[in-house]
């Protein structure tokens, strides 16, 4: 089940990227939308559960053997993997609306661990390329796998739902 980075997928939607995800049933959610729309997963080690997790397999269903998922050690290392793709960071701490901006197909969107988000030493570094989902102040954040699907589709239906 596990790709290394070797032959990574250049014929994919997006790709989506988990940082250190805590959660098995979002991350088997994120693995079922990616499926959806020929979008790659890719995560960020160390992740907090196995991927025989029961509750990884209920979320993702039958569709995770279709996945096309990787696996990286290191956040740098990964970063320097798509020097030619845009690279959007999916943060509550963004003032830059995801609605706002025109992806294109291999667009790479960054989401951090459910308890705490990507950490603020990347986003200070990546600032310009932070973007937010727009929500009251009645709650902190909106589910992973729910932020997942809300951004992923809107850049899935500029380019046309294409790919």
């Amino acid at each position: 089940m596990e790709k290394n980075n070797v032959g990574l997928n250049s014929n994919c939607s997006f790709r989506v990227v988990l940082f250190q995800p805590e959660i098995p049933a979002n991350t088997g959610n994120i693995g079922r939308i990616c499926v959806g729309m020929n979008a790659d997963l890719h995560i960020i080690r160390p992740m907090r559960f196995l991927l025989t997790d029961k509750y990884l397999k209920r979320a993702g269903l039958d569709y995770w053997k279709k996945l096309t998922v990787f696996f990286h050690e290191d956040f740098n290392d990964f970063v320097h993997l798509f020097p030619e793709n845009s690279i959007y960071y999916c943060t509550t701490k963004s003032t830059n609306i995801y609605s706002d901006r025109k992806f294109k197909q291999g667009d790479i969107f960054v989401f951090g661990p459910e308890t705490q988000g990507i950490p603020e030493s990347i986003l200070n570094k990546y600032r310009e390329q932070t973007i937010t989902i727009p929500m009251t102040r009645k709650i902190r954040s909106v589910n992973l796998s729910n932020s997942v699907a809300i951004i992923l589709y809107e850049a899935w239906r500029q380019i046309g739902f294409d790919v």
